[in-house]
């Protein structure tokens, strides 16, 4: 099934990839099983969606940086032991300083599946093709918090409407929002919404 998957950056010009998984700087605090490379896959689908979206953003004069895309399995068991292991709390007061660590599966910031590892969802902010820096979306990515939430009001007016123009760019072509994270889109239409798949991310 790999070859059903491509590599976004040979197929989406203008594109930017801070693939965090791969890095140490996350909330684990180390690269995560099954990122084998600094690359982000998805399925054609998603990735033929998301060029139209990048490439209609281009002509305002941003464009797309992306954090995740594809994501094994693998890779989401390794979040389920961090998870586990509550003494493991040194990533904390970046990602998750108002949280409780024992309570992570329980206020669902970490589930024992991921929509990533369909193959169709990314993780995305905005970034101003002109300055080349990130728009301030309010929190950071992966903020263990409901300020991470896009309906959140406790923001400043520029973060709120940051947040509602990539909604409004991802949403009107072909992506779901989530409710609990400004940065998370699954393709509405996504081609494996029962698979699972657990190959490398390289």
């Amino acid at each position: 099934m790999r070859d059903k998957f491509v590599n976004i950056s040979d197929y989406i010009d203008n594109i930017i990839l801070e693939i965090r998984y791969y890095s140490t700087y996350n909330f684990v605090g180390k690269r995560i099983d099954g990122y084998k490379y600094p690359v982000a896959l998805l399925t054609k689908e998603a990735a033929e969606s998301l060029k139209i979206v990048n490439e209609k953003l281009n002509k305002k004069g941003y464009c797309l940086k992306v954090y995740d895309a594809y994501r094994p399995s693998k890779s989401v068991d390794h979040f389920v032991r961090w998870a586990k292991d509550i003494d493991d709390i040194k990533m904390k007061d970046i990602f998750y300083p108002n949280v409780d660590k024992s309570k992570l599966f329980e206020l669902g910031y970490i589930a024992k599946r991921s929509s990533h590892s369909r193959g169709s969802s990314v993780d995305v902010t905005l970034v101003d093709m002109k300055s080349g820096k990130e728009l301030d979306m309010g929190s950071p990515f992966d903020y263990f918090s409901e300020m991470s939430h896009p309906s959140c009001k406790n923001i400043s007016v520029e973060q709120y409407n940051n947040r509602k123009m990539l909604n409004y760019f991802m949403t009107s072509n072909g992506f779901n929002a989530l409710d609990t994270e400004w940065w998370h889109y699954t393709l509405a239409d996504e081609p494996y919404p029962d698979t699972y798949f657990d190959f490398d991310v390289e």
